[in-house]
């Protein structure tokens, strides 16, 4: 069969022939992938930058897609750290962690939603105690899973969501007073913005015995981040991480049925660009505009 593989972290990956593979275990079976998304995540997992990687080369990478089985069942499916990925014309599942998807279902709108939505959904469901009426600052909120995390949160009952970004809505300088009364922050930045950022919002804040969350989800703008000690001292402030391992596979797999539900009802606008699997490392590096959706 044919798959994008990485054989260099260096490198992109290459179309080119890959083993088919076979089940191995219970509750698995082949599927034949119809899209996978390219994630900010696939491509820290393709270069050997994420947490969670093993640098085991060659990987095929790639952590969910659309796919149907020899069952005829279409399913959105999420992957265990493996070398095996989606971006393959054919991957392996566990049946466990997918979700049959009704017939009709577009599989690159699925394809290209579900993990940004993932991250800010998990985060709000399952990471913090989050109630409607909350007030949310979405930090990051001009990328793809920053947009989505503004759908979300809204969807989920946030009182007001604020939308900050480098090149759209609240200017990262300003974002202080915009959002003085938040109460939850998801957080796509992390580094100097991140820091800048926290001291504002304290620093404006009308009533700082008001709790404050403060959820790092990715960290685009920097791995480490110099967090004013003064922010934790001088309000009711916690941070929290929010991703594989703070939140369990289990509680994971839980939000998904409702996650696909939402998303496949067209309830969050998704802007998507079909790529055929071929154009991969031709494609690869390009980060700005819709999310790219690999199809076999």
């Amino acid at each position: 069969m044919k798959a994008a593989v990485v054989r260099s972290f260096n490198t992109a990956p290459q179309y080119t022939d890959f083993p088919t593979p076979d089940p191995v275990a219970n509750h698995e079976m082949v599927v034949d992938v119809l899209a996978a998304g390219l994630h900010p995540r696939v491509r820290s997992q393709a270069d050997g930058s994420h947490y969670t990687g093993t640098d085991e080369l060659p990987l095929v990478p790639g952590i969910d897609g659309v796919g149907r089985g020899a069952d005829g069942l279409l399913r959105y499916f999420v992957l265990p750290d493996t070398t095996m990925g989606s971006m393959a014309e054919r991957t392996v599942i566990d049946s466990r962690r997918s979700v049959v998807l009704p017939e009709g279902s577009d599989p690159v709108a699925v394809a290209a939603a579900m993990n940004p939505a993932m991250s800010s959904w998990i985060a709000l469901r399952q990471r913090v105690r989050f109630e409607p009426g909350q007030n949310v600052l979405v930090l990051g909120a001009t990328g793809n899973a920053g947009r989505m995390a503004v759908q979300v949160a809204r969807y989920l009952g946030a009182g007001e969501v604020v939308a900050a970004g480098r090149s759209g809505g609240v200017p990262l300088d300003e974002v202080g007073q915009a959002a003085k009364d938040v109460d939850v922050v998801i957080d796509y930045l992390w580094g100097e913005p991140t820091a800048a950022a926290m001291a504002a919002v304290v620093t404006e804040r009308a009533d700082r015995s008001r709790p404050l969350t403060w959820v790092e989800v990715g960290s685009v703008a920097g791995r480490t981040a110099g967090i004013p000690s003064a922010a934790l001292r001088a309000a009711r402030l916690q941070i929290v991480g929010s991703g594989q391992g703070s939140v369990g596979a289990r509680e994971i797999l839980t939000e998904l049925p409702a996650l696909v539900e939402r998303v496949n009802a067209g309830t969050f606008d998704v802007d998507a660009r079909p790529v055929p699997l071929r154009d991969v490392e031709t494609l690869w590096y390009a980060k700005s505009g819709p999310r790219t959706v690999l199809v076999p």
